[in-house]
């Protein structure tokens, strides 16, 4: 299990690893509806070093790269959710666009992504190699994806949708009980 830090204190671990010679996986994304694809992919991404980080795209960067509407989760909890993960050793939570600064900052020997790059531009791809890291693609577990839950979610019948809309502690059946 990991912790939520800053980019200071993911700056101050990461020579830690350096010291005791373990290798750094940095991966970032928004994971913003956590399924088993993600720890999958959070799983496989561990076994390559001997820690993990993981970016997390705050709020802001969330909604201007996913749309309206986005995030569903806010950025502290999905953090939160994350840092409990057992393959996750850190979070650190960005706003911008891409994580070429975090990447930059914490240089990974290893930078993980979904195998969806492998058809598509990396943007950190650059930052990463300019260091002499290492890029890693790991396929993603067949039928799982936050859109794809999103989808299922806008499909069900509306009275199913509105039991979904009231799952905190402001809901009044929630008090209640």
């Amino acid at each position: 299990m990991g912790e939520l830090v800053s980019l200071e204190a993911a700056q101050a671990l990461r020579d830690e690893l350096r010291t005791e010679g373990k290798t750094l996986v940095f991966t970032n994304g928004h994971f913003d509806l956590l399924h088993a694809g993600h720890l999958d992919y959070l799983e496989e991404a561990r076994a390559l070093g001997g820690a993990l980080f993981v970016g997390v795209n705050g709020d802001a960067s969330t909604r201007r790269l996913k749309g309206d509407g986005r995030p569903l989760v806010p950025e502290g909890q999905r953090a939160r959710l994350l840092a409990a993960l057992a393959p996750v050793s850190a979070v650190i939570i960005f706003d911008a666009d891409t994580a070429d600064e975090l990447i930059a900052a914490l240089q990974p020997e290893i930078y993980a992504k979904g195998g969806d790059y492998a058809e598509k531009p990396l943007p950190e791809r650059g930052t990463v190699e300019a260091y002499g890291g290492r890029v890693e693609l790991i396929d993603f577990l067949p039928g799982h994806s936050t859109s794809g839950l999103i989808e299922r979610i806008r499909r069900l019948p509306s009275a199913a949708r509105k039991d979904l809309q009231c799952f905190d502690d402001e809901c009044p059946r929630n008090r209640d009980s």
